[in-house]
């Protein structure tokens, strides 16, 4: 009876692929840029619509930074998985805007990261829905505003409300071939501030302590850090300082990202930038370094290993191929619930390509098989 009632529910999706991109190039024309709240909870507000329309039960957790973030739940009882998204994209409204169209692919700010894993999720539990499933199938989720910046509000809510799932899911882009996301570096984001003493650079120089000159010695030895052999990558990618040239300056500050196989090779990372901080140190400054994001790796384990087997399993019935995908240099909020030693699989959105970029399109044509996939495995979890 389960099964026939999935298979409603699948059959109903296979003819949803224009109801798919209309509400995706809604979603894509609502810009959402991570630093601009109003927008992102304009996305929020969609979601959540929706959300509720299919049949589940919404909470709108307020963030005093960024935008909300959304909880959702099915009345399914028992062993529950957990579905993770976010709805915050990494260019403002002035550098990359709009919705374009050119045959099966589309164009857009967030079309592929990950506005269309959001439309695949929700299409996934309409098919559920439609098939009065929903009531049987133990879901919950969270669609978070930060995930841009490292998840630095959200990861508090999502170590919370996935307490205790079965397995995560995770919808950030598809890979090449289909393949399952089960393993990516730990990401950490962290400031290095340094300070000095200003005075003019021609009358009292000796009076003055160069916090430039401080902090490029420390970038100097920050980006020595980096050792390709072990995956562990340093990387100063942005350094202000000063006010004028003649003027000897008081502050300087770098931003830096981190990248790390293991919990353990991150402690370790960051043990030697605080050593490079103290060293780097030039008479009469100090630096100090402040963490802004500190996401865990997502470590692949045996059963995590096979929920990938089993999705994949899922997308095959669909149309897809299979297979895990190498390790990702991208850290994600499946990287949080892995670390909680729950069992997850990422990437599982569409094709597309160039996300991060203002060439990111989408794959139209894999938005229902793409939902296919999840649908199945949704359905097979019924009670």
């Amino acid at each position: 009876m389960l099964a026939e009632r999935v298979e409603i529910g699948l059959s109903w999706l296979q003819g949803q692929r224009f109801a798919m991109q209309r509400l995706l190039e809604r979603l894509v024309r609502q810009s959402s840029f991570t630093l601009d709240p109003p927008g992102v909870n304009a996305v929020v507000a969609m979601l959540d619509q929706e959300l509720r329309r299919i049949g589940l039960k919404t909470e709108r957790l307020r963030s005093p930074k960024y935008g909300d973030h959304l909880y959702f739940e099915s009345s399914g009882q028992g062993p529950f998985t957990f579905l993770i998204g976010h709805t915050d994209t990494v260019h403002a409204r002035r550098a990359f805007d709009g919705f374009e169209l050119a045959g099966d692919l589309a164009k857009g700010p967030g079309v592929f990261d990950m506005k269309g894993g959001l439309v695949v999720t929700l299409f996934a539990l309409e098919a559920l829905a439609r098939a009065a499933l929903l009531r049987h199938v133990p879901v919950r989720g969270l669609i978070v505003s930060d995930e841009e910046v490292g998840s630095p509000d959200s990861q508090a809510h999502l170590r919370q409300r996935a307490q205790g799932a079965a397995y995560a899911l995770g919808f950030e882009p598809g890979r090449a071939g289909d393949a399952i996301v089960t393993r990516r570096k730990g990401v950490a984001s962290l400031s290095a501030i340094a300070r000095g003493v200003a005075a003019h650079a021609g009358a009292e120089h000796q009076r003055g302590k160069n916090a430039v000159w401080a902090l490029a010695r420390f970038v100097d030895r920050a980006q020595a850090l980096t050792d390709y052999g072990r995956g562990s990558t340093v990387n100063v990618g942005l350094f202000q300082g000063g006010t004028t040239r003649n003027t000897v300056p008081e502050l300087a500050r770098a931003e830096v990202d981190l990248r790390y196989v293991t919990t353990e090779d991150g402690q370790q990372l960051y043990a030697a930038l605080e050593e490079a901080a103290a060293a780097a140190a030039v008479e009469g400054t100090r630096l100090e370094l402040v963490k802004s994001a500190w996401r865990p790796p997502m470590v692949r384990t045996d059963a995590s290993a096979e929920l990938a087997r089993e999705f994949g399993r899922c997308q095959e019935e669909s149309g897809l191929a299979s297979g895990e995908a190498p390790l990702s240099g991208g850290g994600s909020d499946a990287s949080t619930t892995s670390d909680m030693g729950i069992p997850s699989i990422d990437g599982l959105g569409p094709r597309g390509s160039g996300f991060h970029t203002v060439e990111e399109r989408v794959d139209l044509a894999s938005l229902v098989p793409k939902a296919l996939a999840v649908a199945r495995f949704l359905g097979g979890r019924g009670g």
